[in-house]
């Protein structure tokens, strides 16, 4: 029989399209901020997993929630608390009476989609069970191997670390996100339109899906036809190269990251309707992918300053290749 879930050939109008659908409808619900839905998408299309970070109340659930349903996939959102347990996301081997055999119970963490929400406030050891289901794609009970998608997508949400009740996500966990985006306070105009639009209650509940798992593949599958030149390529790991012997961070960027880059450029560059990818894509995509992978020696003694600053002031040094 064959897998519905196989990507189909599509045209490069076609993809575009497709993922001009998505933005727009993610853009109906989640108002002033087209540049983070992007970032959501070149997630996507890269086959990585988003962290959304930022303050509560400025749309992180909302714009996870609104990508979801952009999708007609199997859906699932965790709400993390402190008395989460590992079994509770990937499930539970259990006895059947009736039987006499032992039935595995998938846990959430089964679906194609899955909204980790507000992860920093469950325990590292149930936030270390996400490692493995976001690495290779599978978990593992009772020695058992289970598949997971495709596709396969995290998108986490989290509130800084200095809020109370928060455990902070070790590098492991931070490494497995394709990037960290920030989101911000939207602008006064956008807020507005955001007041009048949920006087009748949450329009994200309304949204309906745009994309099939096969067009999500096909669009995967296209990333990866994307061409980078190989001074760009070289562009990377300089960039890379730079963060491990800067002075400000004791943590350099890992080959995972200058992977990571490559990859979501070649995305980012679909997003602007080319198969090409330019320098400007990496220089767009180099704080929110390589930051949050970044130690610096300030958070190593105690501290906790962002690593952003310094991805920028490398990238004002980097020659940029023509």
């Amino acid at each position: 029989m064959a897998d519905d879930r196989a990507p189909t050939a599509r045209s490069p109008r076609e993809l575009a399209a497709l993922l001009d659908s998505l933005q727009a409808n993610i853009g109906k619900v989640f108002l002033g901020k087209p540049e983070v839905v992007r970032l959501a998408a070149v997630a996507l299309l890269a086959d990585g997993h988003l962290l959304l970070d930022d303050v509560p109340g400025v749309g992180k659930t909302l714009l996870a929630k609104a990508l979801a349903r952009s999708l007609a996939c199997k859906f699932h959102r965790i709400q993390f608390t402190p008395d989460l347990l590992p079994g509770d996301l990937i499930g539970v081997t259990v006895y059947r009476e009736q039987t006499g055999q032992f039935v595995f119970q998938p846990g959430p963490l089964f679906a194609e989609v899955v909204l980790a929400d507000e992860i920093n406030r469950s325990t590292p050891r149930t936030q270390s069970a996400l490692l493995e289901s976001m690495s290779e794609r599978q978990v593992t009970v009772d020695g058992t191997t289970h598949r997971l998608g495709p596709p396969f997508l995290v998108v986490a949400t989290q509130n800084p670390h200095e809020f109370e009740g928060t455990y902070p996500l070790p590098e492991s966990q931070l490494d497995r996100f394709l990037m960290r985006v920030k989101i911000g306070y939207p602008n006064r105009e956008a807020e507005r339109a955001i007041l009048t639009q949920h006087r009748t209650g949450e329009p994200v509940d309304h949204l309906e899906p745009v994309l099939q798992p096969a067009d999500i593949l096909a669009m995967q599958a296209h990333v990866r036809d994307v061409r980078i030149d190989p001074a760009i390529a070289e562009y990377i790991l300089d960039l890379v190269a730079e963060t491990r012997r800067h002075a400000e961070l004791a943590l350099g960027a890992s080959t995972r990251a200058a992977l990571a880059l490559y990859r979501g450029a070649q995305a980012f560059a679909v997003t602007e309707g080319r198969d090409y990818a330019v320098p400007d894509d990496v220089k767009v995509l180099a704080e929110p992918v390589l930051a949050h992978r970044l130690i610096t020696r300030s958070w190593a003694a105690g501290g906790h300053p962002d690593a952003a600053p310094v991805v920028r002031e490398v990238l004002s040094k980097l020659k940029v290749p023509t």
